[in-house]
């Protein structure tokens, strides 16, 4: 009896023997706790989304805080809401947009295999977030010359603080100033660093289509960090 020889049809996508390969040969970058490529990446999709709605939460108690406080003392908030610079907090706003921007397109050429673009949209990223930091910085500084800090060492003096003193809850609407734009800058020093480190990796060429899961996390990380600034803006410097 004639024996039959089977064959993979190109249709099947693999041989037999590269199927087995695929199996004892795994992506260096699939961990041994999962399946797949696609299971790795919607686990930790999922568990970047978890960490996201406890880090809304975090900011939520704040800005609950703020509108009791605001709501109780209105003019002092108000008055002390006046003497913030709205053009270098507009300016920032118009910074994190266009960084929004750019980690966007480098989880879009990641996608498209362009290694390189998505390289260089990441340290463009970077840059702008150092942008946002050195205002910040400066913004600040101003502040503290004129003795504007927060609680108790609260002591505002100069032609555009002075008046200030006159309002004895002027103190707790800077001390939650503080307290948020400072948390908020935390995270963007966070995002910094991974953003950087995904950049050098990019430029290493770690990245592809077939795998671009960092960059993808991290990037609904930056956007988080976006959208709460986008709420601090008119918060603090506009209302």
């Amino acid at each position: 009896m004639a024996t039959e020889t089977k064959t993979a049809s190109p249709s099947q996508g693999v041989t037999p023997q590269s199927s087995a390969e695929a199996h004892h040969h795994p992506p260096s970058h699939l961990k041994s706790y999962f399946v797949s490529s696609e299971q790795q990446f919607d686990a930790a999709k999922l568990g970047m989304w978890i960490f996201l709605i406890t880090e809304m939460l975090l900011f939520s108690g704040m800005f609950v805080a703020y509108t009791v406080y605001r709501s109780q003392h209105p003019v002092a908030f108000s008055e002390a809401s006046h003497t913030l610079n709205w053009v270098m907090g507009g300016g920032n706003t118009l910074v994190l947009l266009g960084s929004s921007l750019t980690v966007a397109l480098a989880i879009h050429y990641a996608q498209k295999d362009k290694q390189r673009k998505a390289a260089w949209s990441l340290t463009a990223t970077t840059l702008l977030a150092c942008a946002f930091m050195a205002v910040k910085y400066f913004e600040w500084t101003a502040k503290f010359d004129h003795g504007v800090f927060p609680g108790e060492a609260f002591n505002p003096h100069g032609d555009h603080y002075a008046h200030l003193a006159e309002f004895p809850f002027a103190r707790q609407f800077f001390s939650i100033y503080y307290v948020m734009t400072g948390i908020h800058a935390i995270h963007v020093l966070i995002g910094i660093g991974l953003i950087a480190w995904l950049a050098t990796r990019a430029f290493r060429g770690h990245f592809s289509s077939a795998w671009y899961t960092p960059i993808e996390i991290v990037g609904l990380y930056w956007h988080l960090v976006d959208i709460i600034w986008i709420f601090l803006f008119p918060l603090l410097y506009l209302i």
